[in-house]
């Protein structure tokens, strides 16, 4: 009974983490329409959540001396990288087509193991690829001749590649748990990555030139308006500091691969949400097409060889492992840190 139990609570976990992370982009998008440049928002959200885990920072600091290159990778790629594509895919596109162009991350990673790496990739593997892009060109609408913006597409698969960058960085030493080293702390990492993601966006987006007064008003969600200050807090600790931490916690818990599948429920949830709170909907084959891309990216994460013959990068699948969620393939389940998501 306590087993199951245990079980159920894990499950709640990596759902909540999906919800957080799937939030993120509907309470974005409202700031970003009120006047917030895209940078902008994305620096608060990473700059905050760095505030509140630098107890967590001073608590792991001999990361900095152990892992530097993974810690910056992290915090270049998957904290500033990812989320600044993302949030400015989001000022021309909508939630839930941003998100699920992101979810070709897992074929990108697949492609460089199998063009680059020139690594062999199992059947599963190359299935999961060819429904991934099948389906993005439903996503899209590629017999309407693109009929979303271009370059909000290209920022969106900008994301895409940041996550890939991310995995083939991590994949560098995901031989150290097989040699008996003691594997990085995810929260840690995560904390790390924050702290460097706030420093480079610094750099990038020089939030002393934003326009603060529009944090002090409100924001519309579909005709309906909401505080600023209300979705930025949603932003930084749900969707980022709640997401990441529940999402590490669930995929220590649960088996890989029922992470992976609650992970794919992110881009679920971001579709759904921006549906009912921001009235962007989807047409019918946008939805097929987005459920291709759910399953494919989920097969290709998953789809691992059966000897041991070395780790072959399967991408997405969250808490993040993620957005997500449970959702990086092996360097991700090492690492616990995704999400990012997103």
């Amino acid at each position: 009974m306590y087993a199951s139990q245990g079980r159920s609570a894990s499950l709640g976990l990596a759902l909540a983490s999906a919800f957080a992370f799937g939030g993120s982009g509907v309470a974005a998008k409202p700031l970003i329409e009120a006047g917030l440049d895209p940078l902008h928002v994305v620096w608060l959200r990473v700059a905050g959540a760095a505030l509140v885990m630098l107890p967590v920072a001073w608590r792991h600091r001999d990361l900095v001396r152990s892992r530097p290159v993974l810690l910056l990778g992290f915090g270049l790629l998957a904290v500033a990288g990812v989320q600044a594509f993302y949030f400015a895919a989001l000022s021309r596109i909508p939630v839930g087509v941003a998100l699920l162009v992101e979810y070709l991350a897992p074929a990108l990673v697949l492609g460089w193991v199998r063009f680059v790496q020139r690594r062999p990739v199992t059947r599963g593997a190359a299935v999961g690829v060819v429904l991934a892009v099948g389906g993005l060109t439903c996503v899209v609408e590629i017999w309407s001749g693109l009929s979303f913006d271009v370059v909000g597409l290209l920022l969106a698969l900008g994301a895409a590649c940041c996550q890939v960058g991310y995995f083939v960085l991590s994949d560098q030493g995901s031989g150290d748990r097989a040699e008996g080293a003691e594997p990085p702390h995810p929260i840690g990492v995560i904390a790390y990555g924050l702290l460097i993601g706030t420093v480079v966006l610094t750099v990038i987006a020089r939030p002393w030139g934003m326009d603060w007064s529009v944090l002090g008003g409100s924001a519309g969600m579909d005709g309906t308006d909401v505080p600023a200050w209300l979705l930025l807090g949603w932003i930084v600790l749900m969707s980022t500091v709640i997401a990441y931490v529940t999402g590490v916690v669930s995929v220590r818990l649960l088996s890989p691969a029922v992470a992976g599948v609650v992970a794919c429920l992110e881009a679920v949830i971001a579709t759904v949400l921006a549906w009912v709170m921001l009235g962007e909907h989807l047409s019918a084959p946008q939805l097929i097409g987005g459920s291709m891309v759910l399953i494919g990216a989920f097969i290709a994460q998953s789809a691992t060889p059966k000897t041991s013959s070395g780790p072959v990068a399967s991408g997405p699948g969250e808490g993040q492992a993620a957005g997500s969620d449970g959702r990086r393939g092996a360097a991700e389940e090492e690492l616990s840190a995704d999400r990012a998501t997103t």
